[in-house]
């Protein structure tokens, strides 16, 4: 499509302040390592909540959300609606172990947990596996739904589309460090979220969808509408709802919703000023990440059917789209080609904020593991700051280059969404134990990692087949995983020693202090659960407003704030 004059001083105004922003911080964070990673450890609450925001809007989510919309309905999106539960059980049982932790990185923990060389070889090991091979893959996903959308909106193939912004966001992330990312994150959350909430009413008012009412009441539309899954409907309740929510939540390792905490999240709690900050950035994310954003992607997503009803009509209306791009997926982006000049380019801003956001954030998280957990640990431990934040710059380049090239072997966002689930399955339960079991151990670890790696892969390669060994459902697939992954690592826990007793000591001395580990728990599960049905409660209210179903989402809305006046009350206690 053919851009105007004004879309393009958007676009190019946007890279402009971003540029600018790395060089200002830049001499600043290049001063140590605590400035490049966690910017002085001084962030408040707020800044590292919309980060954390910002950061999980990456450009495949609004793709992603479409997919989900177009293929299995409005309750489609339990597959990832579920993980709430995981970010919850971060906020209060996790985020202020963390940032008394003192760690410059999680991986760090490993060290403090754990004691002898398998606790050494453990934080190496996954500073690699975490910090390059699974970056990779999520910033190749991020690369893909990238290139799609430069693809349609600007008509650039995927090689330019990836070389230009390549280029951009490695300059100011290797630049400006965390810091930068923060304060781009910011800007980034608000570009956002305003392109995305104009583009979504202007779409719902175009001459196709003829406003909301129309839009619900369209026949290809209604049956998608139900925010739980049709009970009778076996397979699709299995799929998009018992599983998420009985297994998925709690034993799968994911990119932003970890058990226990973990990766950028924990990076981003471990540079809040103290332990309140970390908590309540904590919370604010996952508040705002399942509560406030769904709905205009979802909407839009539901709009994209009466446009574009099938795969068939997508490639007809992009015929320059290559057939491998090609899937639900970029329905979104296909959407957005109706909207006119100054929209247009505040929404491909939007998407470009989000596209370099997450891409940065991957940078500077991954570049912490390679630098603090493998380079200054392993290979040079007397290196000097000044060197160790070269080689993080350096690894930036690598890290985004690498992916960058990795994204021509994916097709969609939902194949990134599972292969990710898949290689953390099983890991999950370890992750939330490993803090209050005292039997857990590095060899329980390297079992559970090693073990969900070879099982996903196994799966990966076998769909990438010409003639496959077997066909096995994804939902079935990462059901294997996690039966398969967590008795295996629980049996070599019970076969292995433990962490011996004054390494276990000083680390529960450190992040307990003199209080017994399970201190408060009562209240701890209560808030839990408060914060769940809180937000579930705000998430499903909006839905049930936007359906006009009023006495529901009035019902909803007062469950919502019952909860929220609860969570005051026994908030000194959990804290």
């Amino acid at each position: 499509m053919h851009l105007a004059t004004l879309d393009w001083v958007l676009i190019l105004s946007f890279f402009a302040i971003f540029l600018f922003i790395g060089l200002v911080v830049a001499r600043k964070a290049g001063k140590n390592t605590q400035e490049f990673f966690l910017s002085g450890r001084n962030m408040p609450w707020w800044l590292l909540g919309i980060s954390m925001v910002a950061t999980t809007f990456a450009a495949d989510t609004p793709g992603l959300v479409t997919e989900l919309v177009r293929k299995n309905g409005v309750s489609g999106n339990w597959v990832w609606w579920a993980m709430l539960l995981t970010g919850m059980l971060t906020v209060f049982f996790y985020a202020k172990l963390w940032r008394k932790s003192g760690v410059l990185t999680d991986l760090e923990f490993y060290e403090l947990r754990y004691s002898g060389k398998a606790a050494k070889f453990l934080r190496g090991f996954r500073a690699l596996y975490l910090g390059v091979v699974f970056n990779i893959i999520t910033m190749a996903g991020v690369c893909l739904a990238g290139a799609k959308i430069a693809n349609i909106l600007l008509g650039i193939s995927q090689e330019e589309a990836l070389l230009y912004s390549s280029i951009i966001v490695v300059i100011y992330s290797s630049l400006g460090g965390l810091k930068g990312v923060l304060i781009t994150d910011l800007i980034q959350f608000i570009i956002a979220m305003v392109g995305s909430i104009w583009a979504t009413v202007y779409i719902l008012n175009l001459p196709e969808i003829g406003g909301l009412s129309n839009l619900l009441e369209n026949q290809q539309v209604a049956t998608k509408l139900n925010i739980l899954p049709d009970f009778s409907n076996t397979e699709m309740l299995i799929t998009l709802f018992i599983i998420p929510l009985a297994v998925q939540w709690w034993s799968t390792w994911y990119p932003g919703a970890e058990p226990g905490g973990g990766g950028y999240i924990a990076q981003r709690m471990l540079a809040a000023k103290n332990e309140k900050h970390a908590t309540w950035a904590t919370l604010f994310f996952n508040f705002a990440h399942y509560a406030v954003r769904p709905w205009p992607w979802i909407l839009v997503g539901l709009a994209s059917i009466v446009m574009f009803p099938n795969l068939e009509s997508i490639a007809t209306a992009f015929p320059n789209l290559n057939a491998e791009m090609q899937g639900h997926d970029v329905a979104y982006v296909a959407m957005m080609t109706y909207l006119p000049a100054g929209l247009i380019g505040l929404v491909l801003v939007s998407l470009i904020a989000a596209f370099m956001s997450t891409i940065s954030t991957q940078l500077n998280w991954g570049s912490s593991y390679i630098v603090n957990d493998f380079y200054g640990r392993f290979v040079n431990p007397s290196a000097s700051e000044k060197q160790k934040v070269l080689v993080g710059r350096i690894s930036t380049v690598v890290l985004m280059t690498s992916a960058a090239l990795f994204s021509f072997y994916l097709q969609s966002a939902k194949d990134v969404f599972d292969l990710l689930l898949q290689i953390g399955a099983g890991t999950g339960l370890l992750f939330i134990l490993r803090w209050f079991w005292s039997r857990v151990n590095p060899y329980s670890e390297i079992a559970a990692m090693s073990i969900s790696f070879i099982i996903a892969i196994f799966f990966f390669v076998n769909e990438k087949m010409d003639s496959p060994l077997f066909e096995l459902a994804s939902h079935w697939q990462l059901t294997i995983g996690v039966i398969i992954t967590t008795i295996g690592w629980v049996l070599v826990t019970l076969i292995t020693k433990p962490t011996d007793k004054d390494t276990l000591e000083s680390f529960e001395s450190l992040v307990f202090g003199e209080k017994s580990k399970f201190y408060n728990f009562n209240y701890k599960i209560l808030a839990f659960l408060l914060g769940v049905i809180g937000t579930y409660s705000v998430l499903f209210a909006t839905g049930y407003f936007i359906y006009s179903k009023f006495v529901t989402a009035t019902l909803l809305s007062i469950l919502a704030a019952i909860c929220c006046f609860v969570l005051v009350r026994i908030w000194k206690r959990i804290n």
